[in-house]
């Protein structure tokens, strides 16, 4: 074998090795800093206030009852505040739709926390206004006032709702 084919493959060799303690140190810092969580939200809330409320035309009268979710009484909740986690103060409006809790960045509420999966859990409202919490699947579980979840189930007003670290309640 010639000197030059012998220093080529020692540069190669040097060039595979460098890339992979490249990407072994990008590995260590993903799992020691973990992924950026941002703030979707206030991006939306400044492009509504500068735009103008839209009117929505009147619904039928068979159907003016099942708006918003559902019949909302005087204990109805309206938020959904986190309670204990990093994202402690976050509050979202219930306005009738789905509202997705996991590490996915297209989640209502992206929780950055080790024990939560992807598509961890959803929020939703039934048909008569009660909101329905369902796990989906995931690893460590939601738990629902210390119980584990196995189906879907409804939430009571102020019952914590944890999922790894980060407890979530609704209110009023």
């Amino acid at each position: 074998m010639s000197e030059l084919t012998l220093t080529v493959m020692r540069l190669g060799f040097l060039a595979v090795l460098w890339l992979f303690v490249i990407v072994a140190v990008q590995v260590i810092r993903s799992d020691l800093f973990g992924t950026r969580v941002t703030q979707r939200g206030s991006r939306r809330e400044a492009g509504r206030q500068q735009q103008a409320p839209r009117q929505q035309p009147a619904a039928p009268p068979q159907q003016r009852g099942q708006q918003g979710g559902g019949r909302r009484g005087r204990n109805a909740p309206s938020k959904l505040v986190v309670t204990e986690g990093t994202l402690t103060g976050t509050t979202v409006a219930l306005q009738g739709q789905t509202i997705t809790l996991g590490r996915a960045h297209d989640s209502t509420i992206v929780l950055d926390d080790d024990y939560a999966s992807s598509r961890h859990a959803r929020i939703y409202p039934d048909r008569d206004g009660q909101w329905i919490v369902e796990d989906l699947g995931s690893t460590n579980g939601t738990y629902l006032d210390r119980s584990r979840l196995t189906t879907p189930t409804p939430i009571p007003l102020g019952a914590p709702i944890r999922i790894g670290k980060t407890v979530i309640e609704l209110r009023k």
